[in-house]
């Protein structure tokens, strides 16, 4: 049986039936929803009146329910068949929807909406073969464009590329002036690694629909996967200029400003988001991270303390926000920031490691080891445990530490890492010698440990002792690990050193070619380590070697405003008082 929409609406008509004559009505005044009756003298058509209503007011199982009155009442409609079988599958009653879906092509072969159908079933149930035998003529065409779409996902799917391409074109000679065959075109051309083929077809659909969004995403899409970054901008460019400020793609560019390192251009894309969308608070937090990356650390920090204040569960944006206050050296400040992170978040370890450095600054390395022990439980790794080794020896504890490590040593008597770090250990109990015999056993281990030559380098030039192989030694672990700004600070110092006595034998045309190639490595370990406070007085000591006095007492007071290492800086405060008392 078909029915037409007429007659559909002639038989409504016809018997006067209302919401009530359809067998819908409340059983009590605080029903929620009107009981259905069943009508079985009633023909099909009634009940497939009835399904529909119920199917509008969203009472899917009614709907299902009345599809199978109509079923039983006429077991040979293809019609009511398919109709069940649609009922069905929206339910997840997939064996059911499929007993129907085959029985409506059994009774209407050339049903080709039936067939269809019939074949997505099959494909949910990953049967492709017998998907494939419904879709097609016995020609081997596809039915129609519906049929070869299907088609082509099967085939794509299988990893059939020429096949599914041969089909997307033949929908694109169906359907010339529709999308979704140059889409398909494109998909499978990104498939066989042919991107300027795909880029052509999603241009052709654009020429279609110029508007389009989920082209230009696609389009975009393209182009990030090529890595060509450049064209992905200009693309967005071109969407905005249609859609001005239209969010996704705003979004969409400042990522691929932030891939492109364009630092600048992504700071200013989602400067507009914020402005735009503040309500978008993971816009908020990526250009917290921006701002921080550019070292503007008040600008960082209120945008992770508005993103923090959104809503509850912004932990994430909580610890960026301790991270930045304790750059900026407002130490009180972060630890309420990094308190807020509860022990089932991710960043709660890193946390409590963020709060035992601020503790270890301030020489409170009892309380620095209880927060180091306290994130190793929870998330133990060898960083951890190095560090608990390394804060057991400043708080006092050297036996303990030393043992800890030796016992690691024992399981591992070549790993030139745990080597390394036991030297630092007796370096922090002043043993400076044994220390440095640590460092050379593990060069011994591994050559390549930049670690062991920047310490034993960075000692040598403290002392200003032998100081042609320091600058050999820190110079070929820079080569090692060029971006590491706490080497490069040590480069320089060896350039301090060799320019001071100069400087003290007036020799100072000597002295300045050292301090200029100081000044030069110091700038470049300040700008990788984003600001250290170590790093900060030695330019303030370069600065004031040169006579250049006020610059000196600003890098001092940076120093001093970056939570100073007391340990390695005992001289600093009296510097800088001394050189204000000087300047004023």
């Amino acid at each position: 049986m078909r029915l037409s929409a007429q007659g559909l609406f002639l038989l409504l008509a016809a018997s006067g039936l209302g919401c009530a004559g359809l067998g819908l009505r409340a059983s009590s005044p605080e029903s929620k929803q009107p009981e259905v009756l069943a009508r079985p003298d009633a023909p099909p058509d009634y009940d497939v009146l009835v399904a529909q209503q119920l199917a509008i007011e969203g009472r899917a199982e009614d709907a299902v329910a009345a599809y199978e009155r109509a079923v039983a009442k006429d077991p040979d409609s293809a019609y009511l068949r398919r109709r069940l079988a649609a009922g069905l599958a929206q339910q997840g009653r997939l064996d059911e929807s499929l007993e129907h879906a085959k029985r409506a092509v059994e009774l209407d072969p050339e049903d080709e909406a039936a067939r269809v159908f019939l074949a997505q079933l099959h494909r949910i149930r990953r049967e492709p073969a017998l998907a494939e035998t419904l879709l097609v003529d016995p020609a081997g065409e596809p039915l129609n464009a519906d049929a070869a779409l299907l088609l082509y996902q099967i085939r794509l799917e299988a990893g059939r590329l020429e096949e599914a391409l041969a089909v997307a074109r033949w929908l694109v000679e169906q359907e010339p002036d529709e999308l979704r065959g140059r889409i398909a075109l494109a998909s499978v051309y990104q498939e066989m690694d042919r991107p300027d083929d795909a880029e052509r077809s999603l241009r052709e659909a654009l020429e279609l629909d110029p508007g389009n969004l989920r082209i230009y995403g696609a389009l975009a899409r393209s182009l990030r996967e090529r890595g060509e970054s450049k064209r992905e901008i200009a693309l967005y460019a071109e969407i905005l200029e249609r859609y001005p400020n239209h969010h996704a793609t705003l979004v969409a560019l400042g990522e691929a400003q932030m891939a492109l390192d364009d630092l600048q251009g992504a700071i200013a894309t989602f400067q507009l988001v914020v402005d735009r969308y503040p309500e978008d608070v993971q816009s908020l937090k990526n250009l917290g991270y921006l701002r921080f990356e550019a070292r503007q650390f008040r600008e960082a920090e209120d945008l992770f303390r508005r993103a923090v204040e959104s809503g509850p569960g912004e932990y994430e944006a909580a610890f960026f926000l301790g991270v930045v206050r304790r750059r900026m050296g407002e130490g009180d400040a972060a630890l309420e920031a990094f308190e807020m992170i509860p022990p089932d978040h991710a960043n709660f370890a890193e946390a409590r490691t963020q709060i035992a450095a601020i503790y270890e600054r301030r020489g409170r390395f009892d309380r620095a080891l209880v927060e180091v022990e306290r994130a190793s439980k929870l998330d133990p790794s060898r960083d951890l445990d190095l560090y608990t080794a390394n804060l057991r020896g400043k708080s006092g504890d050297f036996d303990g530490a030393v043992s800890h490590m030796e016992r690691l040593l024992a399981e591992h008597p070549d790993d030139d890492e745990l080597l390394f770090n036991l030297g630092v250990i007796y370096g922090e109990a002043k043993r400076t010698e044994e220390a440095i015999g640590f460092m050379q056993r593990a060069l011994e281990r591994n050559p390549e440990n930049a670690s062991a030559l920047n310490y034993i380098g960075y000692t040598w030039a403290e002392r200003g002792i032998r100081l042609d192989e320091a600058e050999t030694m820190i110079t070929r672990a820079i080569e090692l690990r060029p971006d590491d700004g706490f080497i490069v600070d040590s480069l320089g110092w060896v350039f301090y050193m060799r320019a001071r006595p100069l400087v003290q034998s007036g020799r100072s045309r000597e002295a300045r070619r050292y301090l200029e190639r100081a000044l030069a490595e110091l700038e470049r370990a300040d700008e990788l380590t984003g600001g250290d406070p170590v790093i900060s007085e030695h330019l303030g000591d370069t600065y004031l070697l040169l006579d250049e006095k006020q610059r000196a007492l600003e890098h001092f007071e940076e120093a001093l405003s970056l939570e100073p290492r007391e340990g390695e800086q005992p001289h600093l405060l009296q510097k800088f008082e001394n050189l204000r008392q000087e300047l004023h």
